[in-house]
């Protein structure tokens, strides 16, 4: 099994949402988030006074698939978040060693 964690442009979150809805993928967790990579942010005025945001609203996309399935969600998942500009954001993967069910027990690929 491999957990997602997508990094993305708030903006984006629907598109994302639906593309993983129709790619069949049924569990995500949805969590804001705020960052910055390159884009190191940007200037605002407020009330007169310039100050710097360097800690942009992101939101980050979390789900566990199995591993057959890896390089197709990543592609939907790109394909959906991506604006070709800088601050689209960053997808992580890591290997699942184990999930379980709460409810009933099931353990692994069958408690996703």
């Amino acid at each position: 099994m491999k957990k997602i964690e997508a990094i993305i442009q708030p903006f984006k979150l629907e598109d994302v949402k639906e593309a993983l809805k129709a790619a069949g993928v049924d569990g995500m967790t949805i969590t804001e988030v705020r960052g910055h990579g390159r884009q190191k942010g940007h200037k605002e005025v407020y009330r007169g006074q310039e100050y710097t945001v360097d800690l942009l609203p992101k939101v980050k996309v979390e789900l566990v698939i199995s591993a057959s399935r890896l390089e197709e969600v990543l592609r939907v998942v790109l394909g959906a978040a991506r604006t070709g500009k800088i601050g689209d954001g960053k997808i992580f993967v890591y290997d699942v060693a184990e999930a379980i069910r709460i409810r009933n027990d099931d353990r692994g690929e069958i408690a996703l």
